[in-house]
């Protein structure tokens, strides 16, 4: 707790206003860069001028597994305006990626093992084996395509359809689990007088942000400026030390807008330390935006699957097995492991469970992170089994669904901290008017249109944290809090200011939020939905903190009635600042100006070696701690209608509602767009986005927007969004995670309502025309 002293003899300032401040948290509040990103005025990371700057382009690999046997770079040097073409003959040498441990939680950002540009060796169908650097953009881009690479091939593996029988158990970690069981499914699963086992595929997807990766990077003698967008600023800082062999220190990462991110810029990748590597060989700033196709050559995606679900059950519908096994790809070079399983570990309350994971490794670009990683793909596989279920039960889905919601966690008894499952399907039921259903296939036309109805739980398990942070009230009555986290998109500074503006009783406006910048206190990474509860924990303590300070500021005052009280906080409760008055009233802000003092700090978390360290074990230690007492999550019911050409089998979604427990609502205008999204991004993923792989070579055959369909404006319609905005005790301010959960349950309830409309039952994502014809 610091305080800057000012002369006693300062005048006293009234505030703003008498009136109590009108609560902040829960309205609709427009972004508070909402302005700055519709009028062109944000900078993103390859809008930052500097003099002098270069640009960079890279080449890619044309085998997925072998040695560089040569590198022709003559004619791409003999472009005009060409700086430097960067290869494994004259790169200077960096130091090797840090092995992932959970004791240092920056080493989780590592995408790959490779260390770009230091080796000869290709270790998949795309990796870079040059950099060129020019004076322009258009310079670069040419010369990058002159390059000629020899290789001598060596025997690769990249199919993951022919490797998934060689797949291996995924082994239990303190972050994720490979399986688990109760019983004897496979037992009860035969015994079972009603039964469906099934099998799914999903195919691999990347991301596709309105902003692809771009990075510019400075170099001052040590010290190193980057501009990134960056989903963590503190671990790409870190990785960017280590890999070049400087002070964390000198190392400023500065990301104040996101344009899109679902994961994908959560680790570092080559276009990063390239680009870095280029300004340290160039001696001067240099920028690399990657193509689309540099994305998809370069940065991790989702990775394929293909999911067993069995499902038994009693003919009142009471499952006496649940089975869901999964089979997933890593890189050799890289990459983790999808929490397929996830949610069937929760939803439902099945006598017998047996769940396994399973990884196969290829000779691929690492598998990275993507918008509810697991949760996403798995909902699919167990929401439409339960659907096929309840149609051999000839039961409604919904009450299938209710007949086996659990009371506390299905697997190992722990209690739930917040579910509110039950009351979402009733809420969302009545909103899209579920009981105008005819439960038979193909039973509802709208004119020549098939139509159909179809329902999934949406489910993704709630992640908090540990974030420093510093709050400081002036005594002219404004707020400046500072903590290094991330905008996205999502409003999670405005919501941050909604959350200070509520804790000290100060409106709205007069808060100003700092982010996106390694000076700032450290903040989260942006992932698991988990960094606005992050953020906001440590905010709410140091908000208590520094009323705290101002109230002792009062007890030593001689004129304040406080003088020598021992107060225990109910008081920088009650009012808050523009309360008014004097007497045990007092405000913060006159009692500022009566001690003379501009303003007053508090800080949460510290800066320090030691500091880190011990954020690092808080962390852990909560992580371990929660796991054992709780299951925490953010759940919902996903009612969606589709219209279905019978003669072309076009798919059209022509309605969506959307009934979600996410816990207290902060900004309903901005929860309700971060639910829209994922929605949008899992009608996607349902109905027409698929990276295309080469079984032969592994090269990814579709890599950019023009053959990776994502959806458009006219493949949306109206997105009815409705949350209970009940909070969970156990999470700061009962808020528990927006961003994934609105994208788990989507493709089931696309594939049950087309199932609906036609009788037809389709596994295999994506469900494009020639699966339902």
């Amino acid at each position: 707790m610091t305080r800057t002293q000012a002369s006693r003899t300062s005048q006293v300032q009234s505030p703003p206003r008498s009136a109590t401040a009108e609560r902040s948290v829960g309205r609709p509040i427009d972004r508070v860069d909402g302005k700055a990103k519709t009028t062109g005025a944000a900078r993103f990371s390859a809008e930052f001028p500097y003099p002098d700057i270069a640009h960079a382009a890279l080449v890619y690999a044309t085998i997925a597994r072998g040695r560089i046997t040569g590198i022709d770079t003559a004619d791409a040097s003999a472009i005009t305006g060409v700086l430097a073409v960067i290869t494994h003959l004259n790169a200077p040498a960096m130091k090797p990626p840090p092995a992932m441990s959970v004791m240092d939680l920056s080493t989780l950002a590592t995408g790959t093992s490779v260390n770009y540009l230091n080796t000869d060796e290709v270790h998949w169908n795309g990796q870079p084996v040059a950099v060129v650097v020019a004076e322009t953009l258009d310079a670069a881009l040419r010369a990058a395509a002159l390059v000629r690479v020899t290789y001598r091939e060596l025997p690769a593996t990249v199919d993951f359809t022919g490797e998934e029988k060689n797949a291996v158990p995924q082994k239990n970690s303190p972050i994720q689990s490979g399986g688990a069981r109760k019983g004897d499914a496979e037992a009860a699963l035969a015994a079972a007088p009603f039964s469906v086992d099934l099998r799914f595929t999903t195919p691999p997807h990347h991301h596709n942000a309105i902003e692809p990766h771009s990075t510019t990077a400075a170099w001052d003698g040590d010290r190193l400026t980057v501009h990134e967008g960056t989903q963590n600023i503190a671990w790409t800082r870190k990785q960017l030390a280590r890999r070049f062999d400087v002070p964390v220190e000198g190392v400023r990462v500065i990301s104040p807008y996101v344009g899109g991110a679902f994961g994908g810029k959560s680790m570092v990748w080559a276009g990063t330390i390239l680009t870095v590597l280029a300004a340290r060989v160039t001696g001067r700033p240099v920028r690399m935006m990657l193509t689309r196709e540099g994305v998809y050559r370069t940065v991790g995606g989702r990775t394929p699957s293909t999911q067993r679900v069995a499902l038994g059950a009693d003919a009142d519908g009471k499952l006496t097995a649940l089975i869901h096994t999964s089979v997933t790809q890593t890189g050799r070079v890289g990459g983790g492991p999808e929490q397929v399983t996830s949610q069937s570990r929760h939803l439902y309350d099945a006598a017998n469970i047996l769940l396994q994971q399973n990884l196969v490794e290829l000779d691929a670009l690492s598998n990275t992170v993507m918008r509810a990683p697991g949760e996403s793909i798995g909902t699919f596989a167990l929401e439409t089994a339960v659907d096929e279920l309840a149609y051999k039960l000839d039961l409604d889905p919904i009450e299938l669904r209710m007949r086996n919601e659990p009371s506390r966690n299905p697997i190992d008894g722990k209690r739930f901290a917040h579910r509110m499952l039950r009351e979402a399907y009733a809420l969302g039921a009545e909103k899209f008017g579920w009981s105008g259903r005819t439960p038979q296939p193909g039973s509802m036309r709208d004119g020549r249109w098939l139509v159909g109805m179809g329902v999934a739980s949406a489910y993704h398990p709630s992640w908090q944290f540990s974030a420093n942070v510093t709050v400081r009230l002036a005594v002219d009555g404004t707020v400046v809090v500072r903590c290094g986290f991330h905008e996205m998109g999502m409003g999670g500074a405005t919501a941050q200011a909604q959350i200070a503006a509520d804790a000290l009783g100060v409106p709205f406006d007069a808060v100003r939020v700092e982010y996106g910048d390694s000076t700032l206190p450290t903040g989260p990474g942006a992932g698991g939905s988990g960094q606005t509860a992050s953020v906001a924990a440590s905010l709410l303590t140091a908000c208590e903190k520094l009323k705290r300070s101002v109230l002792a500021l009062a007890r030593r005052s001689s004129e304040s009635p406080l003088r020598g009280r021992r107060l225990n906080g109910l008081e920088a409760r009650d009012g808050g600042l523009w309360a008014g008055g004097t007497g045990p009233g007092e405000t913060y802000v006159a009692i500022l100006a009566r001690a003379g003092v501009p303003s007053v700090d508090a800080r949460v978390g510290s800066e320090t070696r030691v500091g880190e360290v011990a954020g690092q074990v808080r962390f852990m230690s909560k992580l371990l701690l929660d796991r054992r007492r709780w299951v925490k999550a953010a759940c919902g019911a996903q009612f969606c209608e589709v219209r279905v050409d019978p003669d072309t089998g076009e798919v059209r979604v022509s309605r969506w509602l959307g009934a979600f427990d996410v816990g207290t609502v902060i900004n309903a205008k901005t929860v309700g767009s971060q639910l829209r999204g994922g929605i949008v991004m899992g009608i996607g993923m349902a109905l027409s986005e698929e990276t295309l792989v080469d079984p032969r070579n592994g090269r990814i055959m579709n890599p950019g927007l023009a053959e990776y369909h994502v959806p458009v404006h006219a493949d949306i319609p109206p997105i009815d969004i409705h949350c209970l905005d009940e909070p969970d005790p156990t999470m700061p301010l009962g808020l528990v995670g927006v961003g994934e959960v609105s994208i788990t349950g989507t493709a089931a309830a696309i594939a049950n309502a087309i199932h609906h409309a036609t009788g037809k039952r389709v596994r295999d994502l994506p469900i494009t025309l020639d699966k339902l014809l």
